[in-house]
């Protein structure tokens, strides 16, 4: 009787033909089922990989979006005409955030430098110290030169005469008084002093600079304490741990602060559109200068010293760089710099939290950009050809000034004045600096805590190739040690009587044993 078989279900003669048509069939359904699990894994790692990248950047989308967002409110409600009480209440949360940030600046500076100089040897912290000086030198001079020679191609104060005139409304803005003079009036036969006798300003605020020097020489001495100085090292530790708790806390609360804040800037300005187009080259000529530095000049010395991509070391580092151009703030971005430094990018506690205060204090090179664009702008303003010995004072009193510049909102106009009063060129004008203030002082802060950053990595890099160097130089030293080892109880067993002895009495021993046997 014929044999038959079943295809989808349809009786069918059985033959050679109709038997690989079975196997095909019976093959073919399980590599469908295969394909279908596959797409389905598929789909659940896709979701899994978004959920994990939005787990993982929150924090970064929700501040760019405060940004975005805070824009558009600020052009909303600028059109509503606000009184200055409403200004106020409405630029309120942006103003917790700067108060927030401002009040864990002191503890974080102190703690984090006593900490990491008491953490680190005196050996290695001279060296460290004397590399980041060097590099915070040289990017700096570099800065410079990258503003004066923009200013001069660009020539932002070329044909910007009516600017001199005051014609945007803006007020005059006079220097400090530092000095007091006595002038007497002349009788015959007297002798004529002039005498300058300076005055010391005070200025409301921190002193950062001093925090710094002092938090630095008190970590060496308790380093240098020992034992009796481990008690007080493990304060500081602990209280830097719990500063960085306080520091995640108030990073949640940024993307909402930014918000307020970036739309209050908009408010509060009166004719944007005029200032901008007024002082567009300037401007222009600022960022352009940030984006060469930032973009191109810190990521090359970056690479030259670590061989590795800056741009990724970079993109763990967009919520303090957010932070940065939201808050004008070189400080107020440090503790969010320290957690992002250590997190994403894993640099050594110990380097972070000695080098990035020090950096958001001395290290200011995106205001060297600008200070410099500023001087050269105001002497084209003021039609005065600038000589070889002005500009190198440029260069030189920039990179000086940008020490001891306050790493807050607009502090660098107070050292542009003192590169025009060394040049010997008018103060008067530094009221259309402050005009465009807030739009430069964005990228300026960028470029300021991204060579911090970039300083760290740096640091990071050389240390561990220190470390590596000490300890391959530690294990070459017991390979020694153990080789003299193994050659000494070699000359031991060949020249020791008693060995020779035992030698000789064993050599004998089977002949005995033969005899005996």
């Amino acid at each position: 009787m014929e044999k038959k078989s079943e295809l989808n279900g349809h009786a069918m003669p059985s033959s050679a033909s109709t038997a690989r048509m079975l196997e095909n069939s019976e093959q073919e359904e399980p590599c469908v089922e295969e394909q279908q699990e596959e797409q389905k894994k598929k789909q659940r790692g896709f979701r899994e990989r978004l959920c994990a990248f939005l787990s993982r950047n929150l924090l970064v989308i929700l501040t760019v979006s405060g940004v975005l967002v805070g824009v558009g409110l600020g052009m909303v409600v600028r059109s509503m005409d606000l009184t200055k009480a409403q200004m106020s209440h409405f630029a309120f949360p942006g103003e917790m955030l700067l108060r927030m940030l401002k009040m864990i600046i002191l503890p974080l500076v102190v703690c984090s430098l006593v900490s990491g100089a008491a953490s680190l040897d005196t050996r290695s912290l001279g060296k460290l110290g004397g590399i980041a000086v060097a590099y915070f030198l040289v990017t700096t001079l570099i800065a410079s030169g990258i503003g004066v020679a923009l200013a001069f191609i660009i020539k932002p104060g070329v044909g910007a005469g009516a600017l001199n005139t005051n014609s945007l409304g803006l007020e005059s803005v006079s220097t400090h008084p530092t000095a007091r003079r006595f002038t007497f009036v002349p009788h015959f036969h007297t002798t004529i002093i002039i005498s300058v006798v300076p005055i010391g300003t005070e200025t409301d605020g921190m002193n950062i600079l001093g925090l710094v020097l002092f938090a630095m020489v008190f970590g060496v001495a308790l380093r240098m304490l020992g034992q009796e100085g481990e008690e007080l090292i493990r304060f500081f530790n602990a209280f830097n741990e719990a500063t960085m708790v306080l520091v995640s806390w108030i990073m949640w609360y940024i993307p909402f602060g930014i918000m307020f804040l970036v739309g209050s800037k908009i408010v509060e300005m009166e004719d944007v559109v005029l200032l901008v187009t007024s002082l567009g080259k300037y401007i222009f000529a600022s960022i352009l200068g940030h984006i060469i530095h930032g973009g191109i000049v810190l990521p090359l010395i970056y690479f030259a010293f670590t061989r590795k991509n800056p741009y990724s070391f970079l993109s763990g580092l967009i919520t303090p760089f957010t932070t940065a151009f939201a808050t004008c703030s070189s400080s107020a971005t440090l503790p969010s710099m320290i957690k992002c430094v250590e997190e994403n990018n894993g640099v050594d506690k110990r380097i972070s939290r000695f080098i990035l205060p020090i950096g958001a204090t001395v290290n200011m090179d995106g205001a060297a950009i600008f200070q410099c664009i500023a001087a050269v702008f105001i002497a084209q303003l003021n039609n005065t050809e600038l000589n070889a010995g002005q500009i190198f004072t440029i260069l030189v009193t920039a990179t000086a000034s940008s020490v001891g510049a306050a790493g807050i909102p607009a502090g660098g106009i107070i050292t542009i004045a003192i590169i025009l009063e060394a040049i010997g060129l008018p103060t008067n004008d530094l009221s259309l600096m402050l005009a465009v203030d807030w739009i430069v002082d964005r990228t300026t802060t960028v470029v300021n805590v991204e060579g911090d950053a970039l300083g760290a990595g740096i640091l990071h890099h050389i240390n561990q190739l220190e470390s590596k160097k000490h300890q391959q130089e530690v294990a070459a030293e017991l390979e020694e040690v153990r080789v003299e080892s193994v050659a000494n109880v070699q000359a031991e067993e060949e020249t020791s009587p008693l060995v020779m002895r035992q030698t000789k009495i064993l050599e004998g021993l089977p002949e005995a044993i033969e005899s005996v046997l």
